[in-house]
Parts: structure tokens; C-alpha cells; sequence
């Protein structure tokens, strides 16, 4: 079927229309490339055509970018030779760009050629703006919903179709390197500010075919191609040029610290192309394309933060056979930091929210964390004064459970004590529809024991928000013993109405994320007490690319939070619990009353404003720096080893049922390595057979947290992947 198709208009106009059929939004294919080079050459060979807008056939979209799914087919069909089979592939995306760029003109006298538009009716994402930056002018409605801009960065890759060398060559280095290397989608007008856009019109396609009919053949030549262009800001060589390169490489190390291949590609792709022709840089940048492609991180962060979570956002583990369960009202119990949260992202959703707390203090003081969002939304210029009285209106601040009746859904986020939990329910399971959903907010507490409070166990279900729920991602979903299939669907409904990516788990001390992260602070803790540097296990963690070392991250969290996890595992796991002289130092610091940020006191010192100023140097004083400081791998694989050894324990004994679930809730709960795809994924990277063997090493050396699980050690034995036995789209290895 056609995704591309040429009509003309009376005046002479071609107009190309893409509109990929059964998908809401374009998306690139190799059959499209194939269409849209023969609508092109079609049009620049018939004399009656005098120019050319290309379109959408999408109602307020134009595209969103390539499959990504063909990059890995581009590999696979060049058999021996990947590399060569994907410059190769990428550099026929160059041809066919460049085509368009210079329609059919004469390569010396830059005459002859055929003016060409886009007119983007909304949202123009990856090669879907790639695309339009090789047209010679580019008009975008005035769509508020609209974004542009490069995003491929965010998953691994970037710009490789001529986006990275055209935006260099039309703004310079230092305007490009913040587009490219953050890759931020922009809205209409900042689009046109950045470059992105030429024009914002009422009728793109009307004004597009306007200036196509009234286009002179100097209006055809990019700046690139015409006599005497200079780049803006200066090409490497020059002296301002140099110093802007100079800054963009601190940039970007200081926000990577390495970690990221991509963006230590795109910028080496935009120094070296600056440096040559403009069709030479084409093949520098598909040069490094390659390059990021072959990176086993490109691919599995492509997999993990790309193709999976979009796959778990569309309801890829949603029971089957369950009726739509969309959330029409909500009941939020507890009004505190989480319970606030959660009554924000649902009322931003359109969902009708009932708010309760102890007293109607408490309550309004909830609510009024959404009107403090709200406000500051306003002085961005994001929210409108009738978008903030509508999201409040949808609130019901109320100490009255009554105000529960007729709610289809209720998250508890009271209290985190058992019985406080159990009290709660049977209050609630009286007032709220026999046929409501009931979940708690718990981040620790076991589903299957907290549902024993229920008349309905098979209604009750945990979701676990990460906090601030209005900026993190993921939520977790947490099913217990008797939780039934309604329940999740419900839960997964609900995730989805308010623009999360869900997993889903089953019930265990700690459930996934926590399970991960605990033991990630611990081993930082242990490190210390052992005499390692604080500065170096956190410089250690972020050299992994996560976004704070275990430390900070302690005293992000707070140092009591740890001290209270730890004595209720204890008190739950008895003599089953394992020494750990990380808790003597937890419990120390809380008796010092240094409980981290809050205190304005714990791992760090901080200032009246509390901003860190160092590491406290009393921490030494208990526990003294060794003379001879450990290996940084050693310290990172550490790090790492607690980590991913819990995620191949929780999938050995069945708390993860889908593999997509481990690495993309990591990545997005904590930060896990964004660069690996996750811990799965980073284990399929270093290979099963030196996991199991380095588990040995350090079990021997450290301790039995480290044992080798025994599904890692008969992986290694088979020299299996995980992806390759256990992704859900591939037959079982097993």
C-alpha cells in the first residue's frame, strides 16, 4: 500500500503526501523511502511541475521519525558485513535527502532546480524533521499541541539522516549541540526560534504552495551550497569556532561523564564534518552513525527505552480478556507528599479526584500542592488560568470518606505501618461500590498480607508510585496472591490514562525497584565502612551514567528512611537476615541526627540554603580512608553486581514475569545505566559466561551477596542471553 503519493494542482504544484496506512502517525519505512524517491524524481522530471510541498496526510502530525526496527533489519541483511550494510543504508537516506536539497539544479551555476516546501501540520520528530531541513523552506501550523525537534539522543543514537550536519550548518555549533545532544522536542514558536522552522502559518500547505509558485532560484540555495558560506559562530579552525567547540566537549562530558557513546559520536561527527565540504560531512556523520550502531548500547537502549516501553505503555502484559477499565473517579487516601502527587498527575489527566485526609487542613494543604504546580506552570507560560481552574476543580479536598461513594478506583497512601494500612481498607471497603479497586501506595509492604484487610482480595492491588510522582516515569504494579485479572487491567488503565509506563510484578519483600536500589545504597554504605572513598563510589556510579552515586542518593532518600527499612527487614526476616555493617553506619548517622538533605546534615555538609558544600569528613573519623584506594572498575562493578543479580533473582523466582519489565523499569525507577538498556541488557552486553565467572570472583573476595543465581550460572554454562531465551517476541531458548 502507498505511503507516499504525488497529486498536482492547476497551478503546477505537486503536492507529496504522506500518510502511512493503519498508523496514527508516520512512520519512515524502507518501502517509504523507496515511494517518496520515486514521487520526488517523478516530479522534478515532468516539465508542468513547477515545485513541490510535501505534506502529511495526518490530522495535526507529520511524523514521528524511522522505524527503528529497520535498523536492526539493515544489519541482519548485510550479513558478515553489518557496518557496511548500515553506511550503506544510511548513506542512501543521505542520497535521496540531498536530492530533494538540490532538486534538480545545475551542480556548478546552482539554476535549474525546482523549489520544494514541507508544510508540517503538527508534531515533526527524528528523520520526520530530518526530512523537511533538507526542503527549502519549512512552514509548521500554528498547532499548540505541535512539538519538533531531534530526539533520537534519548534513545541511544543520534540524528544520522543530515539532521546532526544541516542544523550544525544552519545555526552553528554552539545553537545545535544543545538541540541535538539534550534532544528537547520544542513547540511551534521555539521551534522556529531554534531553527527547526522557517515559517508559522494559518494553512501550511496554502503558504507553502504560495512561495513554491513565487520562489527565486536564489531561495533554493542553502547557505551550505552557495559561494563563500561560513559556518555561524566559526568552523573549528577559527578562533570563536575553536572556543565553542572547546565548550561543547566539556558540555557534554560534564552531563555524561562518558558513559554515553551516542553523544561522544555526534559530537566528533559535527567537529570533524565542520571541518570539510558539506556532501563529505554527510559521510563523516553517517561515518559515526555506523559507528553508534554497532554499539551494542545503541541497540539495547533502543530496545529498552524505545520498542519495550512503548510496547508496555500500549498494554503489551495487560490481561486480554478484561473490558476497557478506564479510571472515571478516583479516591486518594492520604494527602501527604505521595497522595498529593498522585491527585496532580489525575486530575492533570482529566480524572476526577477525591482527596482525603484526617482533617480538612490536611487535606486542602494536598490539594494545594496542585494549585502551587499550577501556578508555576503559569509563569512558564504552560498553564492557562482556565486549565488551572479546571485541574482544581476536579479535586475533592475532604476529611469525609463518605465523599468515596461512587469511586471506581482508590489508592492509599497513607501511613507506612500495617496496621494504619488495615484500618484504613475496612473503612473504605464499606462507604466505596462493591465492585471498586483497591490499591495501596506501599513502596515496601507485601501486597498479599496488606489484601488480608480486604473483603475482597481479588480487588486489591498495589501501585507503586516513585516520587515526585508528577516527574517520574515509571509505576509499578504490584499483584498479590489472589489479585485478579480485573484488577490489573484496571491498574494498567489507569497507568496509561496518566502517561506513565507501567510494570507489573509479582508480590515479594521489596517488590522489583527496591529490591534493585536497596542493595545499590548498600553496597556504597558497605564500600565506606570498608575505608573506599565517598567520592570515589559516587564519581564511580556516575561515570556509569547513573544519574547520582549510592551516596547522595542516601541522602536524597533520607538516612532514617534506611535505618526504618532496615530494622523492619530484620525484625520480618529474623535470623535469616544477614549481618551488614552498612546498617551500623546507617544506625550511627541517625543517632548523630545527620538524616541527610532534610537535616541539611548526613553523607554531606550543606549550607543554610541547603546546598551540598562536601562531603562530611567526620564520616573518616569512624571509618578512615585506606592509603591504597580500590580499582574504579572494581568499585563499578560492585555497584553494578548488586544490582543485577537482584533483577536475575526476582526473574528466576518469578517476581518479574516479563523480561521488557526488568529493564525498563530500572532504567526509568533509578536511573540504572540508561546507557546498557538496563540490567538484563547490560549483563546480554558483558555476556553470561564472564557474569557468572566475575560473580565468582567477587562472592570470593566480598561475600555471598554476590553468589552466582543459578539461572545465570546454567545461562553461562549454555552460553545463552537473556534476550535470547526470554524475550517475549523470540522463541524460548531453554
Amino acid at each position: 500500500m502507498s505511503e507516499f503519493t504525488l497529486s498536482k494542482d492547476a497551478n503546477g504544484v505537486a503536492t507529496i503526501t504522506w500518510d502511512v496506512p493503519g498508523k496514527t502517525m508516520n512512520v519512515m519505512s524502507f518501502d517509504g523511502l523507496t515511494q517518496l524517491e520515486a514521487c520526488i524524481d517523478e516530479a522534478l522530471a515532468d516539465d508542468a511541475i513547477k515545485g513541490v510541498v510535501i505534506t502529511s496526510g495526518k490530522e495535526g502530525t507529520f511524523a514521528g521519525g524511522m522505524d527503528l526496527n529497520l535498523l536492526a533489519v539493515m544489519k541482519e541483511e548485510a550479513g558478515d558485513e553489518p557496518a557496511r550494510g548500515l553506511f550503506e543504508g544510511t548513506m542512501k537516506m543521505h542520497a535521496l535527502l540531498r536530492k530533494i536539497e538540490l532538486a534538480g539544479m545545475d551542480l556548478k551555476t546552482k539554476k535549474g532546480g525546482k523549489p520544494i516546501a514541507a508544510a508540517l501540520p503538527g508534531t515533526a520528530a527524528g528523520i520526520g524533521m530530518e526530512l523537511p531541513l533538507a526542503t527549502h523552506r519549512i512552514f509548521a501550523a500554528e498547532n499548540p499541541k505541535a512539538k519538533y525537534g531531534l530526539p533520537e539522543i534519548m534513545v541511544g543514537i543520534f540524528p544520522g539522516a543530515g539532521g546532526t550536519t544541516r542544523m550544525v550548518r544552519k545555526v552553528g555549533a554552539i545553537a545545535a549541540a544543545p538541540l541535538l545532544l539534550e534532544g528537547k522536542m520544542l513547540d511551534v514558536k521555539k521551534a522556529k526560534a531554534a531553527g527547526y522552522v522557517d515559517e508559522i502559518a494559518a494553512d501550511p500547505v496554502a503558504a507553502a504552495k504560495d512561495w513554491v509558485l513565487n520562489a527565486s532560484a536564489a531561495d533554493l540555495v542553502k547557505p551550505w551550497d552557495a559561494k563563500g558560506y561560513k559556518m555561524p559562530g566559526g568552523a573549528p579552525y577559527h578562533p570563536a569556532g575553536f572556543m565553542n567547540f572547546v565548550g561543547a566537549s566539556a558540555m557534554v562530558h560534564g552531563k555524561t561523564q562518558g558513559a554515553f557513546p551516542a553523544a561522544k559520536a555526534l559530537l566528533s561527527a559535527v567537529y570533524e564534518g565542520a571541518l570539510v565540504d558539506f556532501d563529505t560531512a554527510l559521510k563523516i556523520e553517517a561515518r559515526w552513525f555506523t559507528s553508534v550502531l554497532m554499539n551494542p548500547s545503541s541497540g539495547a537502549m533502543i530496545r529498552s527505552l524505545f520498542i519495550n516501553k512503548e510496547a508496555l505503555e500500549k498494554g503489551a502484559v495487560r490481561p486480554k480478556d478484561v473490558p476497557d477499565q478506564r479510571v472515571q473517579k478516583l479516591g486518594v487516601l492520604g494527602a501527604g507528599m505521595m497522595g498529593a502527587g498522585i491527585a496532580l498527575v489525575s486530575a492533570q489527566a482529566g480524572i476526577e479526584v477525591v482527596l482525603v485526609d484526617r482533617d480538612q487542613a490536611a487535606a486542602d494543604k494536598g490539594k494545594a500542592y496542585t494549585e502551587g504546580y499550577l501556578d508555576k506552570g503559569m509563569k512558564r507560560g504552560k498553564v492557562t488560568a482556565e486549565k488551572k481552574e479546571a485541574m482544581l476543580a476536579r479535586i475533592t479536598a475532604t476529611p469525609d470518606l463518605e465523599a468515596l461513594k461512587g469511586c471506581d478506583l482508590i489508592i492509599e497512601a497513607v501511613f507506612e505501618d500495617p496496621a494504619v494500612k488495615a484500618e484504613m481498607t475496612k473503612k473504605v471497603e464499606a462507604i466505596i461500590p462493591e465492585d471498586c479497586i483497591f490499591a495501596s501506595n506501599t513502596s515496601t509492604l507485601p501486597i498479599t498480607d496488606l489484601a488480608k484487610a480486604s473483603v475482597r482480595p481479588e480487588q486489591f492491588i498495589g501501585i507503586h508510585f516513585f516520587s515526585p510522582v508528577e516527574k517520574m516515569l515509571l509505576v509499578e504494579i504490584i499483584k498479590g496472591k489472589e489479585t485478579g485479572d480485573r484488577a490489573v487491567a484496571k491498574a494498567l488503565d489507569y497507568v496509561r490514562q496518566i502517561k506513565k509506563t507501567p510494570i507489573v510484578v509479582n508480590d515479594a519483600r521489596f517488590f522489583y525497584a527496591n529490591r534493585c536500589i536497596i542493595p545499590y545504597v548498600n553496597e556504597g554504605a558497605r564500600m565506606i565502612t570498608e575505608g573506599v572513598s565517598p567520592v570515589l563510589i559516587d564519581n564511580a556510579a556516575r561515570q556509569l551514567g547513573f544519574p547520582v552515586g549510592p551516596i547522595q542518593l542516601t541522602d536524597e532518600t533520607s538516612i532514617d528512611l534506611g535505618a526504618k527499612i532496615a530494622r523492619a527487614t530484620k525484625a520480618a526476616m529474623g535470623n535469616e537476615y544477614p549481618d551488614n555493617p552498612a546498617d551500623d553506619m546507617i544506625f550511627w548517622m541517625e543517632g548523630l541526627g545527620r538524616l541527610g538533605r532534610k537535616a541539611n546534615a548526613g553523607f554531606f555538609d550543606y549550607d543554610e540554603k541547603g546546598k551540598r558544600i562536601g562531603y562530611w569528613k567526620g564520616m573518616q573519623d569512624k571509618y578512615p580512608l585506606l592509603e591504597d584506594q580500590p580499582d574504579l572498575i572494581e568499585v563499578q562493578e560492585r555497584l553494578m553486581f548488586a544490582q543485577v543479580l537482584e533483577a536475575v533473582r526476582a526473574l528466576e523466582e518469578g517476581v518479574l514475569e516479563d523480561i521488557r519489565e526488568g529493564d525498563v523499569g530500572a532504567v526509568l525507577a533509578w536511573g540504572f545505566a540508561p546507557w546498557s538498556g538496563g540490567p538484563l541488557s547490560w549483563l546480554d552486553i558483558i555476556g553470561t559466561p564472564y557474569a557468572a565467572e566475575r560473580c565468582d570472583q567477587l562472592t570470593a573476595a566480598y561475600g555471598e551477596r554476590f553468589a552466582c543465581p543459578d539461572l545465570l550460572r546454567e545461562m553461562a554454562a549454555k552460553g545463552q542471553t537473556f534476550y535470547g531465551r526470554f524475550n517475549p517476541d523470540a522463541a524460548s531458548a531453554a
